[in-house]
């Protein structure tokens, strides 16, 4: 998407402010105090009983890209009464903590019940007055060269830091008339739809060719590439049919499971990750249990018992150690590896591998070998599982290709709309 024509203003000043830069002549400039109201509410409606529900917004429920409030949580009164920020319709909130600040975690709140919400301490509240809409304060918040201006300020330990309540409050802001704060919302508010509706036509294309991939992994891996095949019923339920010359088989007798125990000096960390077995990135946390690791060798498939359903497995092309958590399972069978690289991190697989498994939430799922190795699946001979492995590498490569392709124009469309804000809200853009 292109931008019509860039209209500038017709003089300029020194806005006194490094990161804003010059502006227009006829705005103004102050500290944030001079504007906005940032004082708290203190009281709670006297209409609100301790077991009514009230509104409640985490920060995670704060959209990051088109500020919008994503959902509402509804808790008692009396869970939020107290230790929560308050805040009612019209107010704009804005997420002062990492990372959420740098991801611009702000919003205008609206439709609230009882015009009293709650959430996080770490958030900021602001009610415009004093010549400035909500709207604009909105944008201006949203602006990512101002958050990205804050981040030198901010103060805390332990990667998590925050906006002081006084440098906000104190930071430097321009301000342009009234009805030309109008003009700028109503400008940004159709062009960001614009962008908006682009981006989201473009990840539900993306979407599509993700289920398109996975829907081709599915089928060939269990059906072959010979359609005229005969064909028989596998006895597996989430199988179904399968060609009449292949045969079924149990984890348990396909795989032997490798427990050895080693440390990760002798057997350098691995780290079993959506991209296969990799060695250790660096964002994995560390432990001090070195001599409590698995061995992998060269060829063993190797999958997270706790992340399978996220895809985290693959044949591994190094001899190292992973964590204990994860499932090593050397083959005693003949197998082509791509062709288990693609059988294991199928759709139908993952969901089998954690329909067996136990836990009380996704992340705290685990699929133990004792288990695993009960579940069937099907076995090609050695010349269909390579075509079906070549096939497969070749069609999915091209699928991959065009998400890329398509996530690279949403990434475009994300900067621009990110640009846009920025020139607006500091004057390097007239809209009217």
């Amino acid at each position: 998407m292109k931008l019509q024509s860039i209209n500038r203003y017709d003089a300029y000043k020194d806005s006194g402010v490094e990161w804003i830069g010059k502006i227009p002549v006829h705005w103004i400039n102050g500290r944030v105090k001079d504007f906005i109201d940032t004082n708290p509410i203190t009281k709670i409606p006297s209409d609100i009983a301790e077991d009514d529900l009230v509104e409640f917004i985490p920060m995670t429920n704060v959209n990051n890209e088109l500020g919008q409030i994503k959902k509402f949580n509804f808790v008692n009164l009396k869970e939020v009464s107290t230790g929560y920020t308050k805040f009612k319709n019209g107010d704009v909130i804005f997420a002062k903590i990492t990372p959420c600040m740098e991801n611009g975690n702000c919003a205008i709140v609206s439709g609230l019940t009882h015009n009293i919400c709650f959430g996080s301490t770490e958030f900021m509240v602001f009610r415009a007055f004093r010549k400035l809409t909500a709207k604009y304060l909105h944008y201006f918040l949203h602006n990512d060269i101002f958050r990205r201006n804050a981040e030198p300020f901010m103060r805390g330990t332990a990667g998590q830091k925050r906006i002081t309540s006084h440098y906000m409050a104190t930071h430097c802001f321009v301000l342009p008339p009234a009805k030309e704060q109008q003009a700028i919302t109503a400008y940004l508010d159709t062009k960001t739809a614009q962008i908006d509706r682009q981006i989201d036509l473009l990840s539900q294309k993306a979407t599509q060719y993700g289920k398109l991939k996975q829907s081709l992994i599915n089928e060939t891996v269990t059906r072959g590439l010979d359609k005229a095949v005969a064909m028989k019923d596998s006895g597996i339920e989430w199988i179904g049919e399968v060609p009449v010359h292949w045969e079924v088989q149990r984890i348990g007798t396909a795989f032997e499971e490798r427990s050895e125990k080693v440390n990760d000096t002798d057997y350098p960390p691995l780290s079993v990750s959506m991209g296969g077995i990799v060695p250790q990135m660096g964002s994995v946390a560390k432990t001090d249990h070195n001599d409590n690791r698995k061995r992998v060798a060269v060829g063993d498939y190797v999958i997270n018992s706790r992340s399978d359903r996220r895809g985290a497995s693959g044949i591994s092309i190094y001899d190292g150690s992973v964590s204990v958590i994860s499932i090593v399972l050397a083959p005693r069978r003949s197998f082509f590896g791509k062709y288990l690289h693609h059988l294991f991190r199928s759709y139908s697989f993952i969901e089998e591998f954690y329909r067996v498994g136990r836990g009380i939430v996704d992340d705290l799922w685990t699929t133990r070998y004792s288990v695993m190795k009960g579940i069937e699946f099907v076995y090609p001979s050695y010349e269909d599982q390579q075509a079906i492995a070549n096939y497969l590498d070749e069609k999915t490569a091209h699928i991959d290709r065009i998400v890329a392709t398509i996530n690279s124009q949403i990434d475009k469309l994300k900067e621009l709309r990110k640009t846009l804000i920025n020139d607006v809200v500091t004057g390097k853009i007239k809209v009217a």
